[in-house]
C-alpha cells in the first residue's frame, strides 16, 4: 500500500484475481449508494445483492440510467428491515460482505451486534479508515474514529488487533502501528499515555501480534522522521507508522476529517471484528474512493476465506 501507481490503485490491483464476493448491499435508496454498489459490480469487486423496497430501487435506477443487470434484489419494507434481512443473508451463507446504502450507520451496526441474530464475534468491533494522504509514501490505517466512542483499554487491545489483521489482509508485510497520544512521554494525568505504554508490554507478550508497536507518541513523530530525531526518539515506529491508533473517537475523526479537508486525503472505510467485513461509505467519497472500500473488504473476505480453509484442513 505504497506511493508509485497509487496507493488505491494497488488496492485494485491485487483484486484483479479474486473472485467478485458476494456483497448485501444495505437499503441503497440514494443515487450515490445504488451508484457505488453497481460501479464496484462491474469491476469484479462485489457480486452485489441489493437489500431493500424492490419498487424504490428499480424506481431510483430508472431515473438515473443504472442498469441494474442481473443484480439480485431482496425486497424489504424500510431501512431496519433491509439491514436485518442483510444480517441473515450473511448467517445463510449467502454473502459474504455487507455494504451500508443510504441508512444510518446506527441502524445497519444494530442488526449486526444483536446477540442473537447478529454477526458477533469473540473479537470488538471497529472501524478502520485506509487513508491515501497527498505526499505522504504510504497509505494510514487509522482507527477507531467511528464505531468505539471511549474504547477502553481491553476495547483498544481488539482494535488494535483488527487495525493489524486489516494491514497484513492488504498485503503490507511490516506493520508499525503508533499508539498515539498527545506526547511521547508516559504521564499518569494522562490516560492515553499510560494505555499506550500498556499497549506496547501487552505485544512484547503476544497479546498482541504481528505487528510491532510504540506508543505513547504523538503524531509528530509517529508519522515524520525529522520529528522523531528531534525528540530522540529511536524506534522502528518512530516516524514510520502505517497504522495510527487514537485514544478515542472524537481524536479520531477529528484527525480523519483534518486530513481529508485540510490535505484532500481519500478516506476508504471499512468495519472489522464481525463475521464479515462491512463497507461504510460516505455519500462525499470519490468513486475511486468507494472503490476502494470494496477493494478492502474484498481482501479481507479472501484471507478469512483462506484462513477458513486452513482450518478445515
Amino acid at each position: 500500500m505504497s506511493s508509485g501507481t497509487g496507493k488505491y490503485e494497488r488496492l485494485l490491483q491485487l483484486c484483479e484475481t479474486l473472485a467478485p464476493v458476494p456483497t448485501a448491499v444495505v437499503h441503497p435508496c440514494e443515487k450515490t449508494a445504488l451508484a457505488g454498489a453497481l460501479e464496484a459490480g462491474e469491476k469484479g469487486l462485489i457480486a452485489p445483492i441489493l437489500v431493500g423496497p424492490e419498487a424504490r430501487i428499480r424506481e431510483l435506477a430508472a431515473s438515473c440510467g443504472f442498469d441494474l443487470g442481473t443484480a439480485e434484489i431482496v425486497d424489504t419494507p424500510h431501512s431496519e428491515a433491509s439491514a436485518a434481512a442483510a444480517v441473515a443473508l450473511v448467517r445463510e451463507g449467502r454473502a459474504e460482505a455487507l455494504m451500508k446504502g443510504s441508512l444510518h450507520t446506527d441502524e445497519l451496526m444494530g442488526a449486526v451486534v444483536k446477540r442473537d441474530t447478529g454477526l458477533r464475534t469473540a473479537r470488538r468491533v471497529s472501524h478502520c479508515f485506509v487513508m491515501d494522504v497527498p505526499g505522504h509514501p504510504d497509505a494510514l490505517i487509522i482507527t477507531d474514529a467511528a464505531v468505539n466512542i471511549a474504547p477502553t483499554l481491553k476495547d483498544k487491545v481488539d482494535i488494535v488487533q483488527n487495525a493489524i489483521d486489516l494491514a497484513h489482509d492488504c498485503g503490507v508485510t511490516d506493520v508499525r502501528v503508533a499508539i498515539l497520544s498527545a506526547m511521547e512521554t508516559v504521564n499518569p494525568d494522562v490516560p492515553s499515555t499510560v494505555e499506550a505504554a500498556a499497549l506496547c508490554k501487552m505485544a512484547d507478550r503476544k497479546q498482541i501480534t504481528g505487528a510491532v508497536l510504540d506508543g505513547p507518541l504523538a503524531l509528530d513523530n509517529a508519522i515524520n522522521p525529522e520529528a522523531a530525531r528531534i525528540k530522540k526518539i529511536d524506534s522502528p515506529v518512530a516516524g514510520r507508522a502505517n497504522v495510527l491508533v487514537v485514544p478515542d473517537l472524537e481524536a479520531g475523526n477529528m484527525l480523519a476529517k483534518s486530513l481529508s479537508f485540510l490535505a484532500g486525503a481519500d478516506a476508504a472505510g471499512i468495519v472489522l471484528g464481525a463475521r464479515v467485513p462491512i463497507i461504510l461509505t460516505s455519500r462525499a467519497d470519490s468513486v475511486m474512493t468507494r472503490l476502494a472500500s470494496c477493494a478492502i473488504a474484498a481482501l479481507v473476505a479472501q484471507a478469512r476465506r483462506q484462513r477458513s480453509e486452513k482450518a478445515v484442513a
